[in-house]
């Protein structure tokens, strides 16, 4: 902690980022939203493109400051732009939804493709989502599948749920109860309350 708070002192962004993230984590230091953000906010101005995506996702979540999804995207565009895979599967997620910015689900789709080629489970699961409604793109449930599978293999509680129902409705798939089951109870141990009470209703 102590090598942080130095280090930060004479400027070195990795410092202040890192000095910021103890401090929005509450480890090894109180919780402080307002001072997180004040690192984050001058390692971002330093270029590093974590921090640009922490600050982002603080304008995002509204701590330390109002809830501002234009701030948000303008950060995340920062961070995006340098590779950074959570601050790409972000933004899509804006310009899928018209958040911050005017909704383009073909930005959408270029942000969450970049993302999930980076392994980015949320990226693909909203991929899978893009691919199950059609947006933006032509309906393809095989695809859809595809890249739930991929975000399901990652623990992602939200990508085994849609699966596991899209495999108990047969929803372009054929239908198949125990791995429905299987994939339901899985998200429902990775947090998903929803899976939690349809996988009880199926046993």
């Amino acid at each position: 902690m102590k090598y942080y708070q130095l280090a930060a002192k004479q400027g070195y962004s990795y410092a202040i980022y890192n000095l910021g993230l103890m401090l929005y984590n509450g480890k090894g230091i109180k919780q402080d939203y307002q001072k997180a953000f004040q690192c984050f906010y001058q390692a971002a101005k330093d270029g590093l493109a974590t921090a640009q995506y922490n600050l982002g996702l603080m304008y995002f979540e509204g701590k330390a400051s109002k809830q501002n999804y234009e701030k948000a995207a303008e950060y995340f565009q920062l961070a995006a732009a340098q590779g950074e895979a959570a601050a790409q599967a972000n933004l899509g997620y804006l310009y899928d939804t018209g958040k911050g910015v005017r909704q383009d689900y073909i930005k959408a789709l270029e942000y969450y493709l970049l993302a999930a080629n980076q392994g980015n489970s949320s990226a693909q699961c909203n991929l899978g989502n893009m691919y199950e409604n059609g947006h933006g793109v032509v309906q393809d449930y095989a695809k859809a599948v595809e890249y739930y599978q991929l975000a399901a293999k990652q623990e992602d509680a939200n990508a085994q749920f849609t699966l596991g129902l899209i495999y108990l409705n047969g929803t372009g798939v054929k239908p198949n109860k125990r791995m429905a089951m299987e994939l339901l109870r899985k998200s429902c141990e990775n947090g998903k309350q929803e899976a939690c009470e349809i996988y009880g209703q199926l046993k």
